[in-house]
């Protein structure tokens, strides 16, 4: 009889990094339904709705993120940062892991720093083609390191990397709507072409700017359908822009799309930040994209994700900087171009990791029966 598998996953903050967890846990408990997981977060970070809504239990760490311009406010910080390690092992003690998986986020660095000292064997993910500080640092006791990009071992120890690719929402490869009911869903045409325009689960400044700037040119483009998700931040003020421009049947606005399978499924072009779980989407569903990178993320990882694509011919490119100018016209003329469409289709396509969550959570259990 096998012993009980018992697994902490621990990250947060963004979607970016909450996805790839619960998909990893799902893989998990698809392989060994007996497992126990528990989930580490941090408290008041979205997490802490968004697992529970997936049916994992979750508890929250009072750790915060360092102000990098303001160093003299850290003080608060690094206490945070202490009791974070203390609740850390207590949560560790009491749960006794055979594993400890970080998937980024603030409480990643407490969990899996803590639980490599206590002797847990630890697994990281690490979901783009630039490394952050937190994963370099816990790389050094990480039994496994699994990442989605070539080039990772300028950052870890190349005996350590297995090149999984970053899973995804489960759901997108398996429920996908047809393309018809996909846009009757969202009051779309079925005849028109279809661009969507996300900037991660909270919303993206100047994306949601350019469109606000840029209302009256979607109001001329008729034959071409938007649909726009703001972030719940930014709802309230897009959609009075919104009404001062007057009957919009070709824009649908949403703070949140809980559907994702239906809203990839209607779009022919996506516009989006470049975060790393967002690109593994568009390259297991074949999406042209074009990223605009967000310019507020450490080490500028996301212009770095981006930039791994464009190499390629696999995605557009538009600087954060220069968006409000040529974000939309370059859209406008890519939905338009059949050509290009296919081959930015073609191109991400090369580039798709299937079956990542189940590749990691294979690992994770063979670190386990190895501890056990």
């Amino acid at each position: 009889m096998e012993k009980e598998l018992r697994i902490i996953i621990s990250g947060g903050g963004t979607g970016g990094h909450i996805f790839p967890a619960v998909s990893i846990a799902n893989a998990i408990m698809e392989l060994r339904p007996d497992a126990k997981i528990l989930f580490v977060g941090a408290e008041g970070r979205m997490e802490m709705q968004r697992v529970p809504d997936a049916g994992y239990q979750i508890i929250g760490l009072p750790i915060a993120g360092f102000d990098r311009k303001h160093l003299w406010k850290n003080v608060s910080v690094i206490i945070k940062l202490i009791r974070s390690q203390w609740k850390a092992r207590s949560i560790i003690k009491n749960f006794r892991p055979q594993v400890a998986v970080g998937v980024g986020g603030y409480a990643s660095g407490p969990t899996l720093k803590t639980a490599g000292m206590m002797g847990v064997p630890t697994l990281i993910q690490e979901q783009n083609s630039y490394a952050g500080v937190t994963n370099k640092l816990l790389a050094q006791k990480a039994r496994r390191i699994c990442v989605a990009y070539d080039g990772m071992e300028k950052f870890f120890p190349a005996d350590k990397i297995i090149m999984t690719g970053n899973p995804v929402r489960q759901n997108l490869t398996k429920d996908m709507p047809s393309k018809e009911d996909a846009l009757r869903s969202f009051h779309l045409q079925p005849d028109k072409k279809t661009i969507l325009i996300v900037g991660g689960s909270l919303g993206a400044r100047t994306i949601n700017n350019t469109l606000t700037a840029g209302l009256a040119t979607i109001k001329e483009n008729g034959n071409i359908q938007f649909i726009w998700q703001t972030g719940k931040y930014y709802y309230p003020q897009v959609t009075e822009a919104v009404k001062a421009v007057g009957a919009l049947p070709n824009l649908y606005v949403t703070d949140f799309i809980k559907d994702m399978a239906a809203a990839y499924s209607a779009a022919d072009l996506v516009i989006s930040r470049a975060g790393a779980g967002s690109i593994s989407e568009f390259c297991l569903l074949h999406k042209p994209v074009i990223l605009v990178p967000s310019p507020n993320v450490a080490e500028d990882h996301q212009t770095k994700n981006a930039l791994a694509l464009v190499d390629k011919q696999a995605a557009i490119y538009v600087k954060d900087s220069e968006a409000e100018k040529t974000l939309i016209d370059v859209a406008l003329a890519t939905v338009n171009d059949e050509r290009r469409l296919k081959e930015l289709s073609e191109n991400i396509a090369k580039l798709a990791l299937p079956d990542s969550a189940k590749i990691i959570a294979q690992e994770v259990i063979k670190l386990a029966e190895a501890k056990n």
